[in-house]
């Protein structure tokens, strides 16, 4: 048994992984394993690493399992003690895998550990959040957490009022880059099936909390990240106008999270809080700015059609999504 498990999904990834895997090329931990799942990419994704990473365990799929489940069969194979998630477009230090394990095997009651994200010109990207809430979403929606990022209330979700460069314990971490202990993911599950995309690292975090582990947030653990760049190569669907998450799916995966840990009403809440915010743009907007009152409008019948696909959050609409 290796010591680390190295878990990569690709999605038309060709572009980002030469950086990716070379970043783990120079690691100065080297007793470790990297498993690509490649979800059927129309690139040359996995061509790329059977021509130039020839110590790449790689699987093909022949269909889009979303992040979850080519995690999860990544996970089949694996033989590390310690699972590390990692996205095609984010880099690593050469230190990172060394520190990383130094610090979950330093903290017993450590199940997951994320770093310090930034983007390529070292801007800081979201790291170490609070569980979502209708409180947190309508503040985010609002947009008073962005306009009050610096207040410890207004800014609780992203958690932007707080010293980036504090270790701290947290509600959840991005799974952008992540340590897990093996152990407790054989006893808990990895991620659970239904998440096509979104929300699946904090319904991971939550069973965490729930088996009695803490989930950390280490800052020397300094990750680059480009972020969004599988999604933007996924054709057809409506994008949200302040980043670049998939709506529908995003809000699929929303109610599958809020039905699955706070019930059917706190879901259908959080599905009218951002509809009636929504009314209310879509009448502000109606001559001022027609583009952004007929964006509204989309934003509520995608909510309508999420909540029809889920059954209120019941059940994953048939995958991939």
């Amino acid at each position: 048994m290796t010591t680390l498990s190295v878990l990569i999904v690709t999605y038309n990834s060709a572009p980002q992984l030469p950086a990716c895997l070379n970043s783990l090329r120079n690691q100065t931990l080297q007793d470790f394993e990297i498993i690509v799942v490649d979800n059927a990419s129309r690139d040359e994704s996995a061509a790329l690493i059977r021509s130039d990473y020839p110590e790449v365990n790689l699987i093909v799929s022949d269909s889009n399992l979303g992040f979850g489940n080519a995690n999860n069969k990544a996970l089949t194979v694996a033989q590390g003690s310690y699972l590390v998630l990692l996205n095609p477009d984010a880099t690593l230090p050469a230190n990172t895998l060394e520190n990383a394990l130094k610090y979950i095997e330093e903290n017993p009651d450590a199940g997951m550990g994320g770093g310090l994200l930034q983007g390529t010109q070292g801007e800081w990207q979201p790291s170490a959040r609070l569980f979502p809430s209708l409180l947190n979403d309508a503040l985010t929606i609002s947009g008073l957490a962005n306009r009050y990022a610096k207040s410890r209330f207004f800014g609780r979700f992203d958690r932007s009022w707080a010293d980036p460069k504090q270790a701290v314990a947290i509600d959840w971490v991005v799974g952008a880059f992540a340590i897990i202990r093996r152990d407790l993911v054989d006893n808990i599950g990895l991620f659970d099936p239904r998440f096509f995309l979104y929300y699946e690292e904090v319904d991971l975090c939550r069973r965490i909390h729930e088996a009695g582990f803490k989930v950390y947030y280490w800052p020397d653990l300094v990750i680059t990240h480009i972020g969004g760049a599988s999604s933007e190569t996924v054709d057809g669907l409506a994008f949200a106008s302040s980043g670049k998450q998939l709506t529908l799916w995003r809000m699929r995966s929303q109610l599958l999270y809020y039905r699955k840990w706070h019930g059917w009403f706190y879901s259908w809440l959080v599905k009218g809080l951002e509809q009636t915010w929504h009314r209310l743009r879509a009448s502000r907007n109606a001559t001022r700015s027609p583009a952004k009152a007929e964006e509204s409008k989309r934003i509520i019948e995608l909510w309508q059609q999420a909540w029809q696909d889920t059954q209120g959050g019941l059940n994953s609409p048939t995958q991939p999504w």
